[in-house]
């Protein structure tokens, strides 16, 4: 009989908290999420700091949650593997404090929440891999022209709810990450 294999502990443990934090916002009618986990301008609030890391467990609902998973738990583990869960951790936290801190100084009245701007940083770190040393990878450039061209679009046409320029802040992160820690092929 084969056993479950927990194979990428960074990735998971992120799906699982997040998975938690939407069944306690559930249970507390949204509090729970207000409170820790999404981020908003209240420097005084002795939650505001674990609010800038916590903000991407949360989720406004059950789609969005989906959406985020699906794209963590495909791209996650092969980036995982490749650099390793501490390298990765310390990716994913300091997209959350970047985004947070954008978050809070360009964007004052509006509250951040979701795994978008770490699932955007894990598609531009992907679309590194396999880069070799003094080369920028042509997957990187497309997958950017796509990826900050809809944003954009975004940003100018679509009236949602969406944080589009914390995506972009998520994907410049995944770069200049992938830059940061790439062990390029020769």
């Amino acid at each position: 009989m084969k056993k479950l294999q927990y194979n990428s502990p960074v990735i998971l443990t992120f799906f699982f908290a997040s998975l938690l934090v939407l069944v306690l916002d559930a249970i507390t009618g949204g509090a729970s999420t207000l409170a820790a986990f999404c981020v908003y301008r209240s420097p005084v609030s002795p939650l505001f700091f674990a609010r800038l890391f916590g903000h991407v467990l949360g989720h406004s609902g059950i789609q969005h949650f989906l959406g985020n998973m699906t794209l963590l738990l495909v791209l996650g583990p092969p980036l995982e593997e490749k650099y390793g869960s501490k390298t990765l951790l310390v990716g994913i936290a300091l997209t959350a404090v970047t985004s947070g801190i954008l978050q809070c100084i360009l964007f004052p009245n509006a509250a951040l929440l979701g795994a978008s701007g770490i699932v955007f940083m894990l598609i531009m770190l992907s679309s590194l891999a396999g880069m070799k040393s003094g080369q920028i990878p042509l997957t990187l450039l497309l997958v950017a022209a796509l990826y900050l061209g809809d944003q954009v679009y975004s940003i100018l046409f679509v009236r949602d709810n969406v944080a589009n320029f914390m995506h972009i802040v998520g994907g410049a992160c995944g770069t200049a990450f992938g830059f940061a820690v790439a062990k390029p092929r020769r």
